[in-house]
């Protein structure tokens, strides 16, 4: 997949903040996915852990794409570099960006679109890594989060499905989402290129058994198998 720099990475955190701020107004988060022609979903996902010799923090991230509505593996790539940006609330983007890009420029299947273990615009200045990522990639992108970054909501209904609205400032930032019955939500929002109506309805598609919705299980576990992390 042929990727078109847009920025240098090497940047302190202020520089990335006011990065962000300029890019937020690019996102386009009000396009709606055509889900019935989809063939293909990409999910990404990014394990970090130190190196037991050197101590220093080593990036693995992974691309796994599946067939679309099936959600078969079609292609798993993968990448590992030094982590090149300390962890800070709200520059994820930062620390993960790199490796991410560093694996995709191998993927031979380009998906219709992709899930990334993380935010979208539920995110300070609305430019979260499937944001960020989506404006690198230029292809719609979803944002998956496990836990809450910003925002405020009623607990939705503990049925497959039910969500409620995420509300950020007065903003609606995304949905929590309940994937399956009676487990813990999830924070979903638009990356890039999509609306939020149809990202929900795309990761509901793609939730198989478990929680997490395949794609994302899927790279997770590719990410994982690098640092022993890997989890069913």
């Amino acid at each position: 997949m042929k990727i078109d720099a847009i920025h240098d990475w090497d940047i302190s955190a202020a520089e990335a903040i006011s990065l962000q701020k300029s890019l937020a107004a690019r996102i386009i988060y009000d396009h709606p996915l055509e889900v019935g022609r989809m063939t293909a979903v990409g999910g990404v996902d990014v394990s970090v852990k130190d190196d037991p010799v050197t101590g220093a923090a080593v990036s693995h991230a992974a691309v796994t794409v599946l067939s679309f509505p099936d959600l078969q593996v079609i292609e798993t790539v993968t990448a590992t570099m030094t982590t090149p940006f300390p962890y800070i609330p709200g520059l994820l983007s930062f620390r993960e960006g790199p490796v991410i890009l560093k694996a995709i420029e191998n993927l031979q299947t380009i998906p219709d679109a992709f899930i990334f273990d993380g935010m979208g615009r539920a995110h300070p200045r609305r430019i979260g890594i499937a944001s960020h990522m989506g404006l690198w990639f230029n292809k719609p992108t979803i944002g998956c989060g496990k836990t809450l970054l910003i925002g405020s909501y009623d607990d939705p209904a503990h049925e497959r499905g039910a969500y409620s609205p995420l509300i950020d400032r007065g903003e609606l930032v995304g949905v929590v989402l309940r994937s399956r019955p009676n487990v813990k939500p999830l924070y979903i929002s638009v990356g890039h290129l999509c609306d939020l109506a149809t990202a929900v309805e795309v990761v509901m598609r793609c939730v198989g058994k478990y929680r997490l919705p395949e794609p994302i299980r899927a790279a997770h576990n590719a990410a994982g198998s690098f640092s022993g992390e890997n989890e069913a």
